[in-house]
This record gives structure tokens, sequence and C-alpha cells, in this order.
């Protein structure tokens, strides 16, 4: 499915259905824009109740496709409208970069560059890592996976997220918890609310509570690839100190903190984004 329609509207009461793909154990949802032929670049999206790679990305797809690449939005196993089973163990990072690998392989992706918000962030560092000829450049928007796990529940926004969640999911908690990711709290639209909560109802506990990542902060300085890192200098999600663990990545890594902006620099900023992401990725 190439050159949603769909993309005509901000959001949609529930995703876009594109096309399933065997992805080791379970079937992957990908959503595809611009010509298979083209360098690919694959969005990865974030953690968090009825996440998708439509609601972290539909404002960023299709400019990067008009640009000239192939653009893949997956949704991680445990996401979306992908599988999302509770018998194979624990949702750790391996499960998430071999299941999402294993995707790509099915779509016939040999090499890409990663844009990966959160944990989609530290899913593509992870597969940088294991497979540096499979990765081209990364561009991560505040990644996770670069401090010790407990970390980042001593953030103000996993702190609140917890909180909200304590009692179970409900459209009016899910509100409150997607306020938190942003500086200016009118993005959270009815609509990405709508969307979100349908697609969080079928999605088990345990992808959230059983979710282990470990700390890559200090294996960045074996990635050999260019690296360009979005940070919103009021993300309330991401220990700061990861800015310069970020910066520092490599010889080739670049830093951009952005003002009035939360954990979505994609969203919040997408104008901004799309043009420096694309000519970084074209240009050497």
């Amino acid at each position: 499915m190439h050159g949603l329609v769909c993309l005509m509207a901000e959001y949609l009461a529930q995703p876009p259905e594109g096309r399933f793909v065997e992805a080791g154990p379970i079937k992957m949802h990908v959503l595809e824009y611009g010509n298979p032929e083209n360098p690919a670049v694959v969005f990865v999206h974030g953690s968090g109740p009825g996440n998708c790679g439509y609601a972290n990305f539909s404002k960023n797809a299709q400019d990067f496709a008009d640009a000239g690449f192939y653009v893949v939005l997956p949704d991680l196993i445990g996401f979306g409208y992908t599988d999302k089973p509770i018998d194979l163990g624990d949702y750790t990072l391996d499960l998430f970069c071999d299941t999402l690998k294993a995707g790509l392989i099915s779509l016939g992706i040999s090499s890409c560059s990663f844009v990966g918000n959160s944990l989609g962030g530290g899913i593509a560092v992870q597969i940088a890592l294991n497979d540096p000829g499979f990765v081209h450049k990364l561009i991560m928007m505040g990644p996770g996976c670069i401090e010790e796990q407990q970390d980042y529940f001593t953030m103000p926004g996993i702190a609140k997220m917890v909180d909200a969640l304590k009692d179970g999911l409900t459209e009016e908690t899910l509100q409150k918890v997607l306020k938190n990711f942003v500086h200016d709290e009118a993005l959270i639209t009815s609509d990405l609310i709508a969307m979100r909560w349908h697609v969080a109802q079928d999605q088990p506990k345990e992808v959230i509570t059983t979710m282990k990542t470990p700390n890559l902060g200090p294996r960045l300085k074996e990635l050999t690839c260019p690296i360009l890192t979005f940070w919103g200098a009021d993300d309330l999600f991401m220990p700061p100190q990861g800015k310069q663990t970020c910066l520092r990545a490599n010889n080739q890594s670049l830093l951009i903190e952005v003002n009035a902006c939360g954990h979505w620099v994609m969203i919040e900023h997408p104008r901004m984004f799309n043009a420096t992401g694309i000519d970084f990725l074209k240009h050497d």
C-alpha cells in the first residue's frame, strides 16, 4: 500500500491497514510509502499504551517518500495490528529486534536507515550493533535503552504514566498519559486519543509490564554509522544526560536540542524534523 490517501487527515479513528509479513514467530503489520526500489527508511515507533507506527509518524512518512525514499512503518510486536503474543516470554529488546528484522527481510530489505523514537531508538541501536552492515544511517528522537531501565522510572513523565495506569487503562487515563509526551497539550487531539484507544483495546498488559531493556549507552561508541539525534528540551521521559551520550557516540554524531518540545519532536515540529532528517539521509 503506497502513498496512502488517509494522510489527508491528521489522524483517523483507527490506524489505516497496510499488509502483513512473516516476522519470525509472528505476523507483522507494515505501512509502506513510496517506491520499493528506492533506499529504504524504516520508522520505528516507541512504546506506551495504544501506540503504532502510524500514530507516531503520520506527519512524516509521506514527506520522506516524496523525497525519494521507500518508507516503511512497522507495528512492533505487541503493538498496532501486529501479533501480540504472551507465550513467547518477556518483551525483551532482543524480541523486538529479532522480529522487526525478520519482518524487514520478508519485505526484501537487506539494508536501511532507521528513524527511531524512544524504544524505537533503542531497537535501531541494537540492530546496528548486531549487524552494522544492515544500517546505513540512524535518526533518533529521545532514544531509549541508553540508561539502566530503573533510571527511566525516576523521570516525571514515566512516574505520571505509571500513576495514571495503576487502576487500569481508560480513555480518560490515556488522555492524561499522552499529554505528558508533548510541550503543547493541544497536540493531543480527540482523534489521536480515539485512535490510540482503539489500538489499546486488544493490547495485553504484558507488553508493557514484562518489557526488559538493557543499557546500551556505553556501547554507542561502537556504532560506525552517521547518527542524528533530536532531543526535546522539555522531554519528561528521557534522563537528560543521554544528550551527551548520543552527541559523543562517534565522530559522525550530531545532536539537535529543540526548545518548546517534549518527547515527540517528529509530531511537535514536523516541518523542521522532516526537512532536517531528509537532508541528513541524502547527504554525507
